[in-house]
C-alpha cells in the first residue's frame, strides 16, 4: 500500500467523522435559529439562509466554534479549573442542573444574583450562612424557635436554597463562565468580562456574539439542541480531567 493510498484512506476516514457531526447535530436541531426580523446583525456571517423566514445555521461554522469551545473546556479540565453554568430560561434549568451535578461543576438556574462574581466576598458570606441555615434544619433545630421564627426561618431557608444551593461549593471565582443565550444572561457575562473571566456561551440569532471568547451560535431554545451542545461541552471538560488522572497514575507507578 502506497502512501498515497494511505493518505487518501485517512482523509476519507476524517471526512466521514465530520459528516457524521454535522448528522447529529442536524438531528438535534442545533441549525434552527429564530426569525429574519430578530436577527442581530453581528450573527449574519453564521447563517446558511433561510427555511420559512428562519434563520438556519450554517452547521460547519457551529461545529468550528463548538471545537474551539471543547478544546478550551478540556484544557480547564486537565488544569483541574472549575466553571460556572449559568442558564435561567426555562428550556436549559433542568439541563444544567444535570449538567452540574455531573462534571461537579456549579450552576445557577434561578435568576442570577448580582455581584455574584464582582462582588464575590458578600457571595461568600450569604452561602456561609445558607450553609449555617442548612445545619440547623438539619439538625432539627428549627423547631426550638417559635412558631412565627421558624416559620420564618423556614421561607428564608427555602429562598436562598433556591438562589444559593447550585453554588454553594463555589469557594472562588470560577475560572470559565458557561452561559445558555448571552442576551438573556448579559449581566452575568458583562460581570465576568469586568472579572477577565473567559466566556463560553450558547447563543442564538438575536445575541451579540462581540466581547464572547468561545461563542457556539447555534439553537439555544430547543431541549435536544441544548443536551447535544452541554453533552459536548461537558464531555470535552471530563475528557480533560481523566487525561491528568491517568498522567498522575502513571507517575506514582
Amino acid at each position: 500500500m502506497t502512501d498515497n493510498s494511505i493518505n487518501t484512506k485517512s482523509a476519507d476516514k476524517k471526512q466521514e467523522e465530520f459528516l457524521k457531526k454535522i448528522e447529529e447535530m442536524y438531528r438535534a436541531g442545533v441549525h434552527f435559529g429564530y426569525s429574519r426580523s430578530s436577527r442581530h446583525p453581528k450573527m449574519k456571517p453564521f447563517f446558511y439562509g433561510l427555511s420559512h423566514d428562519v434563520e438556519i445555521f450554517n452547521l460547519e461554522v457551529v461545529f468550528d466554534y463548538l471545537e474551539k469551545a471543547m478544546e478550551f473546556l478540556g484544557e480547564l479540565g486537565s488544569r483541574g479549573g472549575k466553571f460556572l453554568l449559568v442558564a435561567t430560561k426555562a428550556e436549559a434549568k433542568d439541563l444544567v442542573e444535570k449538567t452540574g451535578r455531573e462534571t461537579g461543576m456549579p450552576y445557577v438556574t434561578d435568576r442570577w444574583l448580582g455581584g455574584t462574581l464582582t462582588n464575590f466576598e458578600v457571595i461568600k458570606k450569604r452561602i456561609a450562612y445558607f450553609d449555617e441555615l442548612s445545619e440547623k434544619k438539619a439538625s432539627g433545630n428549627f423547631s426550638s424557635y417559635s412558631k412565627k421564627e421558624a416559620s420564618r426561618l423556614e421561607k428564608q431557608f427555602l429562598k436562598m436554597k433556591k438562589q444559593l444551593d447550585g453554588i454553594r461549593d463555589l469557594k472562588e471565582l470560577p475560572a470559565a463562565l458557561v452561559v445558555v443565550d448571552s442576551k438573556l444572561e448579559k449581566t452575568a457575562v458583562l460581570e465576568a468580562k469586568k472579572k477577565n473571566i473567559p466566556v463560553v456561551a450558547i447563543l442564538n440569532s438575536d445575541c451579540n456574539p462581540t466581547g464572547l471568547d468561545y461563542p457556539i451560535p447555534a439553537n439555544d431554545s430547543s431541549v435536544s439542541s441544548l443536551e447535544y451542545l452541554l453533552g459536548k461541552l461537558s464531555k470535552a471538560y471530563k475528557d480533560g480531567a481523566k487525561k491528568v488522572k491517568k498522567e498522575k497514575t502513571k507517575e506514582e507507578k
